[in-house]
């Protein structure tokens, strides 16, 4: 049975348009049409999943707090585990355009005393912008000693950490 054949009557896509009259910085509308029924939920699942893996961005992508051993570590004076620090530092959004394409940047803080550690204490120059500022990393108290290392890196996609250690 030829190819032909088996798309005999198939719907397939004879109009594929951009709408610029919508088009905003953050958003884009893409019509193709028409489709068999079910397919245009399974090509724009797949579209939209190719489209944001290939998304650039800034990210943490290494954390080294001192006297720390491990994640599930206890730091005197903080009032959160270093699992949930390290959870709320995957919930900063950064932006950081480096003088280098590949160029890495290590944030070296100190946090001593009460307070409140915030996203945007991260924004230590002006290659840095944090885009969610408020954004509670940690409650510090009095006894609070917090020495920590963050680097941040441009890239697309997850990296695993095994293969991050290689380079």
């Amino acid at each position: 049975m030829s190819l032909k054949s088996l798309l005999k009557g198939f719907k397939r896509p004879k109009k594929i348009e951009f709408n610029t009259e919508a088009n905003t910085p953050n958003y884009g509308k893409f019509v193709a049409e028409p489709f068999e029924r079910g397919f245009a939920t399974t090509i724009g699942n797949s579209l939209r999943r190719t489209l944001m893996s290939s998304i650039e961005g800034a990210a943490i992508s290494a954390i080294r707090i001192e006297g720390v051993n491990h994640e599930f570590s206890f730091i005197e004076g903080v009032a959160e585990d270093v699992t949930r620090i390290i959870l709320n530092l995957k919930q900063v959004r950064i932006k950081y355009e480096p003088e280098e394409k590949d160029q890495s940047k290590i944030i070296h803080l100190e946090l001593k005393g009460a307070g409140y550690f915030r996203a945007g204490d991260l924004a230590v120059d002006s290659s840095i912008e944090i885009m969610n500022p408020d954004l509670h990393i940690a409650t510090l108290n009095e006894d609070a000693n917090l020495v920590m290392d963050l680097e941040i890196q441009r890239g697309r996609g997850y990296v695993p950490a095994e293969e991050k250690k290689k380079t």
